[in-house]
C-alpha cells in the first residue's frame, strides 16, 4: 500500500510518499481501505517531535473508509461496511488495521468524508464541555480557536445545551462564519483583547467555562477571563509555546482547570466514550451537528496538508484522500 511516512521527526518536509507492506488483520480487528484521513492537531505535534513507534513511521489518529477484511472475533462488522476508526498511529495510509473496539459504523447517507471528522473532534469537545467542564444551561462558555475541529464542535454542542457561546478566531471573516454554527459573540484575538471583551460581554463577571486548545499565554488569558469559581478544560497546546503558562490567578478566583485527553478516557472508560461517539455520529448523520471540511489533499501531498494546518488558515477539517 501507499503511505505518507517519515524516518525522523521534524517539519512537514520529513514526509515521504512510499510503498509499504499492507497491515495484517488481527483476530479481533478489521482492515479498512481508507477513504479519508482527518488530520488532527496531535498528528502535527507528533510529526514534529513524537516517538517513532515504527520506522518508517506512519502518523495519524483517525480515518474513515470501507471494511476490507474482518477478523474471526470481530463479528459486529462485515466487508464493504463504511466505518470510522481511531488509532494510536497509522492513519496516513491507504489501509489501516484497527481493533474492532476502535471502529464505529457509519450510518447510511452520512458522507464518509464527514464521518472522518467526528470521533476525536466531537467527543473531545463533548468531554471538555460536559464530563469535565460541567456546563449547565444558561452559563457562558468561551471557546478558544473556534475555527478548529474541536472549536467548531464545542460551539455547536454548547449552543445546543443552552449556553451563551463566545469564541475567538484570527479574523473577522472566520468569526462571521462561526455565527452560522451557534456562536453568539466573536472576538478577533489579533485586534482585540479577548480578556477585556469577554469581561465586557459578561458585565464584568467573566465566563463560567473556557475550552482552551491553545495553551501558553492564551491559557493565562483564559484564567483572567474566568468568573469566580469558573472552570477551564485545557485540551491542547496548539500555540506550541515552550514556556509553561502561569496559572496562579486561579487561586484568587477559586477557579479550576482540568486537563482533558480523550485517548486516556477511551482507555479508562471505554463504554462511556463509545456511547458518546456513537451518539455524536448519529447526530451528524441526522443533520443536528455539522462537520466542516475546509480542504482536501491527496495522501501524496501530506506535507502540504500539514503546512496548511500549521499556517492556521483552515476553517474546520483538513482531509487527506488516498
Amino acid at each position: 500500500m501507499k503511505a505518507a511516512v517519515y524516518y525522523e521527526t521534524g517539519g512537514p518536509e520529513v514526509f515521504r510518499y512510499e510503498e509499504v507492506p499492507d497491515p495484517v488483520c488481527r483476530p479481533g480487528g478489521i482492515l479498512i481501505d481508507v477513504k479519508a484521513v482527518s488530520i488532527q492537531g496531535g498528528d502535527t505535534l507528533h510529526r514534529q517531535g513524537g516517538v517513532l513507534a515504527t520506522k518508517p513511521h506512519i502518523v495519524g489518529y483517525q480515518a474513515a473508509g470501507i471494511v476490507r477484511e474482518v477478523g474471526a472475533q470481530a463479528t459486529e462488522f462485515h466487508p464493504g461496511q463504511p466505518v470510522v476508526a481511531t488509532m494510536p498511529f497509522g492513519s496516513h495510509a491507504a489501509v489501516v488495521s484497527v481493533p474492532a473496539a476502535a471502529a464505529y459504523a457509519v450510518p447510511e447517507g452520512l458522507d464518509i468524508r464527514h464521518a472522518a471528522g467526528i470521533p476525536i473532534e466531537f467527543a473531545t469537545a463533548h468531554d471538555c464541555l460536559f464530563e469535565f467542564g460541567h456546563l449547565a444551561k444558561g452559563e457562558t462558555v468561551l471557546v478558544q480557536a473556534g475555527a478548529g475541529g474541536v472549536g467548531l464542535a464545542a460551539i455547536q454542542l454548547a449552543k445546543r445545551a443552552g449556553a451563551t457561546v463566545i469564541a475567538t478566531a484570527s479574523s473577522d471573516d472566520r468569526l462571521g462564519r462561526l455565527s452560522e454554527y451557534g456562536m453568539d459573540h466573536g472576538i478577533n484575538y489579533r485586534t482585540t483583547s479577548f480578556v477585556a471583551r469577554a469581561m465586557e460581554l459578561t458585565g464584568g463577571r467573566g465566563v463560567d467555562l473556557v475550552v482552551d486548545s491553545v495553551g501558553g499565554k492564551t491559557l493565562e488569558g483564559s484564567v483572567a477571563a474566568l468568573a469566580y469559581r469558573g472552570r477551564i478544560s485545557w485540551v491542547g497546546r496548539a500555540g506550541r509555546e515552550a514556556a509553561p503558562p502561569d496559572i496562579s490567578m486561579l487561586m484568587g478566583k477559586n477557579a479550576s482547570i482540568t486537563g482533558v485527553f480523550l485517548g486516556a478516557e477511551m482507555s479508562y472508560a471505554p463504554a462511556r466514550t463509545r456511547a458518546i461517539i456513537e451518539g455524536l455520529i448519529r447526530d451528524v448523520a441526522k443533520g443536528e451537528l455539522k462537520v466542516v471540511v475546509d480542504r482536501t489533499f491527496p495522501l501524496a501531498e501530506a506535507a502540504d496538508a500539514h503546512r496548511y494546518i500549521e499556517s492556521r488558515q483552515a476553517f474546520g477539517r483538513v482531509l487527506l484522500i488516498p
